[in-house]
């Protein structure tokens, strides 16, 4: 199995703390040892105690949903990647749809937000990708290239080395609709010629690109047998012990 693949959950606002910790233990025990990194995108008020797990459980992480551009300061209700770092937290995802959507975020936020995770050391899991209307116009290249220029292109090879991509197609997001294994295997293989173009042969063949579309035990394997698919950005079905166990077992 490539070193670059990887199963993420992504818990969303869902779970009480003793949930979310029967969740995380009855996955562990289900999968076993894993073939592939798994992540745990927990709430924030759980961190401290999925760690706690993980740490316990080789090969896998656990990653916040979510955290500010500063170190400190008067801003409440936030976190930053200096916190989460000091809590041991492996990955912090970044981008998402629903933050783009509901909260305004925009690739200028977000790459500061990148540059303050790797200075603390905290591994960011970068999201792209398009909505319906862009798709279905045909410029759904044009957008995705957009975000990654504008959210990466600044870095140095070296901490591009450890940013993990996720590609979700905002269509296709809890609505039951997937992309093609052939639509997904073309946007990423289009992400990493831009990782390749850009950092060079070696960054863009070490780089994990995740499809991030409503993955599910009955359509992961298919998905992640193309060529330029390394995991998923798991949402819904993460929340399901023995599916979600299913979908790493499909990688």
């Amino acid at each position: 199995m490539s070193n670059r693949t990887m199963v993420a959950g992504n818990w969303k606002m869902n779970t009480t703390p003793a949930e979310g910790a029967a969740l995380a233990q009855a996955v562990i025990e289900h999968v076993g040892t894993p073939g592939t990194k798994v992540v745990f995108g927990v709430p924030a008020i759980q961190l401290t105690q999925i760690q706690a797990l993980t740490s316990k459980a080789p090969g896998f992480y656990v990653a916040a949903q979510n955290m500010h551009q500063e170190d400190s300061g008067a801003y409440t209700g936030e976190i930053s990647a200096r916190m989460l770092a000091a809590a041991g937290v492996d990955y912090v995802i970044l981008g998402h749809s629903e933050r783009r959507d509901y909260f305004g975020e925009d690739d200028t936020l977000i790459h500061a937000k990148i540059l303050k995770a790797l200075a603390a050391g905290v591994q960011p899991i970068y999201c792209c990708g398009e909505k319906l209307n862009i798709r279905q116009a045909g410029n759904h290249e044009m957008v995705v290239g957009k975000q990654i220029e504008q959210a990466l292109f600044t870095l140095e090879a070296e901490q591009m080395r450890q940013v993990v991509i996720a590609y979700e197609p905002v269509w296709a997001i809890g609505t039951g609709v997937t992309a093609s294994p052939e639509q997904a295997q073309d946007m990423h293989a289009f992400i990493r010629r831009m990782i390749h173009n850009y950092f060079g042969q070696d960054v863009a063949e070490s780089t994990t690109i995740l499809y991030g579309g409503s993955v599910k035990p009955d359509n992961a394997e298919e998905l992640f047998g193309m060529p330029d698919v390394d995991g998923g950005l798991v949402g819904g079905a993460s929340l399901d012990a023995a599916g979600f166990a299913a979908i790493v077992k499909a990688l």
